[in-house]
């Protein structure tokens, strides 16, 4: 009956491989939200995460698992085990027998490879489709496994869906067959409530209301350039001001150099270090009190934080490297400046001399009706 109702009203099974609750992190809300975006659009859709994501010696911060409540809309099942070639078959034959219209593998690095690879080889039949929906195909700190893994992963899929031209320039050094490829915008981050006045933001936070606040957020690692903000961010123009800088955020590498740099930089009582794992209930309170986003990444491909400073109409900086600078048109919603220090603390400067706050968050709202997540499942919908 069920199939049949599916058939009648145009609506698929779809299966999402990937991290999920109770897990926690970006992309745990990335998928959860976007098996959101298709049952709203009628489909039915299960999320299949793991039972072991990664081995404890593996994960750089201090816990793999989520504080929040366990999501009551979703399916979730915890079935896979990223290290035990057994479980993957397994896993596999239980998709190929609940027989979705489409598997959706939601891959982030090389590790993951041999596990999505075989599940996708033992889900397959003729009716399903294998979708690789990449958010990084080659990792901003690669290993040897980037060398000698993805091509079993890519093999597997039968098409591919990025979120930055980037990405799927390096899907295309695995995929010798030319399989279908579409490139969609990560979509807004929108599930993390609506704006706090700056006033309330404040007082969650214990920050000063009257002074004007820059925001880094995020795990902290030597591509996401914090030195190169920190660096910036010493400049006596903006002394001035005086702006303060959060750093919201958990190390995933030793703290001791950035904390010996704000010393030596004489920065003590202007950078609030708040580097602990952000809850998703807390988002809403940093993004709030800011005037601006900072990403002064070396590398990227796309980035959630973007797409959560457009949910909260905020003006972001981001550096000219991978796809940010697509999604950040330059002095209209932010500025794309290149990797340096220098550069930074100019923008920063003419943000706050020239109050452009106002005419970029004007920009910000017509701007972010390009990141929906309907346009992520046209994209995913539209490769076969």
């Amino acid at each position: 009956k069920r199939a049949f109702a599916r058939f009648f009203n145009n609506s698929m099974k779809i299966i999402i491989v990937g991290t999920a609750f109770p897990y926690r992190g970006g992309l745990a809300a990335y998928n959860e939200r976007l098996a959101r975006e298709y049952v709203k659009q009628g489909h039915e859709v299960e999320i299949l995460t793991f039972k072991l994501q990664y081995p404890a010696f593996l994960f750089p911060g201090n816990t793999q698992y989520s504080q929040e409540l366990t999501p009551k809309d979703l399916k979730i099942t915890r079935a896979i085990n990223s290290v035990n070639p057994l479980n993957w078959r397994k896993v596999g034959l239980q998709i190929k027998a609940k027989a979705p219209d489409k598997v959706i593998f939601c891959y982030w690095m090389a590790f993951m490879a041999p596990c999505f690879g075989t599940i996708a080889r033992y889900a397959r039949s003729p009716k399903t489709k294998m979708i690789g929906l990449i958010h990084n195909m080659i990792p901003h700190e690669p290993t040897i496994l980037d060398k000698l893994f993805p091509s079993y992963f890519v093999s597997a899929m039968d098409g591919f869906v990025a979120m930055a031209d980037s990405v799927v320039a390096d899907i295309n050094c695995f995929d010798k067959k030319n399989k279908p490829k579409a490139v969609s915008p990560h979509p807004i981050y929108d599930h993390y409530g609506e704006s706090l006045t700056k006033k309330e933001a404040a007082m969650k936070l214990g920050l000063y209301e009257q002074k004007p606040y820059i925001l880094f957020f995020g795990f902290i690692r030597y591509y996401k350039g914090l030195d190169l903000l920190i660096e910036a961010f010493a400049d006596e123009r903006l002394r001035a001001f005086p702006v303060r800088l959060i750093v919201a955020g958990e190390f995933y590498e030793n703290p001791q150099p950035y904390l010996e740099q704000i010393i030596d930089l004489k920065l003590e009582g202007l950078v609030e270090l708040r580097t602990g794992f952000i809850p998703d209930s807390e988002v809403r309170n940093y993004f709030s009190v800011a005037d601006l986003i900072a990403q002064p990444y070396r590398s990227a491909t796309q980035s959630g934080v973007s797409q959560i400073a457009y949910h909260f109409e905020k003006p972001m900086l981001v550096t000219n490297v991978g796809g940010l600078a697509a999604t950040v048109p330059d002095k209209k919603v932010g500025y794309v400046v290149e990797v340096e220090p220098q550069n930074i603390a100019d923008a920063l400067v003419d943000f706050y001399t020239n109050n452009r706050s106002t005419m970029m968050i004007e920009n910000i709202k017509i701007e972010k009706q390009k990141f929906t997540w309907s346009h992520m499942t046209e994209a995913i919908d539209g490769l076969f």
